[in-house]
């Protein structure tokens, strides 16, 4: 039993690790991308497709139409506003890698709680066979 929750601790931590590690170059990818103007020409550009004809028969097309509408404007205020992505990038990436910090001690607790209690629960049964 033992062995099992190191080995589900060694397993989760390796996935959130994994997890905050792309994350942090995602956000380093996307900020990159609107301090370039990149991201604000794709948002144009996917902002002016015409609604394809199968979904229109789902969904009202003057409603996707607003959302488009609305997916643009907020990229292209958001590339306006946000600070240059070396800026954000040097308080988002710690800020990341402390909440990565916070959730592995979280699972060693709980890694150690499981394998004190698996060892309190294990005990008396080999007293009674001694």
């Amino acid at each position: 039993m033992k062995t099992m929750i190191w080995l589900a601790f060694v397993v989760l931590a390796g996935l959130w690790t994994g997890l905050v590690a792309l994350t942090a170059q995602v956000i380093d990818w996307l900020l990159a991308a609107m301090a370039s103007g990149q991201a604000t020409d794709l948002a144009t550009a996917a902002g002016q497709w015409p609604v394809p004809a199968w979904l229109a028969l789902w969904v009202d097309t003057a409603w996707l139409q607003g959302l488009q509408a609305a997916a643009v404007g907020l990229v292209q205020w958001l590339g306006q506003v946000l600070p240059s992505a070396d800026g954000v990038m040097g308080w988002v990436t710690p800020l990341l890698w402390i909440g990565w910090g916070l959730v592995m001690l979280l699972l060693l607790v709980c890694a150690v709680a499981g394998h004190w209690l698996a060892g309190r629960l294990g005990a008396p049964a080999k007293l009674r066979q001694a």
